[in-house]
């Protein structure tokens, strides 16, 4: 059984790893200490806080084993180290106008886990990203929305 690699940005990576820093330095300490708080309170079975404090212990130890895994599996691409051809590639912030509307908008592709559309960041795995990995400055490609197709213009590729 072959383990699948996904690839994942610098800034991608350094978030997990602040994220997985704050839930073993701080998260897991102040719920442990909730914990032996709460047990000092007495008989555990009506025990509220005891009960809610183990519940999102729970939560933040399935966090930490989520990060974990996701960091041994991912392949950390640094774009500003790749030699800029004017390609899209993976990590390259894009901008793209609608033809027909001359609409712009300006995304960088990035790992699964790291796409958030309202920071204009996009999966890899997208329907836009699909249509521009490969393509270069002045492409015109056509993306595949439950709308119809719609086709844009690669206005600009930067690696930042």
């Amino acid at each position: 059984m072959s383990i699948t690699k996904y690839p994942m940005t610098v800034q991608g990576a350094r978030a997990l790893e602040a994220e997985l820093a704050h839930l073993t330095k701080v998260e897991r300490p102040r719920l442990s200490q909730a914990i032996g708080e709460a047990r000092e309170l007495g008989d555990l079975k009506e025990n509220a806080e005891y009960h809610a404090a183990r519940e999102e212990q729970g939560m933040v130890e399935a966090r930490i084993r989520d990060i974990e895994g996701r960091m041994q599996n991912a392949v950390i691409i640094d774009v500003t180290t790749i030699e800029h051809t004017g390609k899209v590639i993976f990590g390259t912030t894009v901008e793209i106008a609608n033809v027909e509307t001359d609409e712009s908008v300006t995304y960088q592709i990035v790992g699964e886990d790291e796409a958030d559309i309202k920071l204009g960041k996009i999966s890899v795995g997208s329907p836009i990203a699909r249509a521009l990995i490969a393509k270069e400055e002045g492409d015109v490609v056509a993306v595949k929305t439950p709308g119809g197709v719609i086709e844009y213009e690669i206005v600009e590729v930067r690696h930042i």
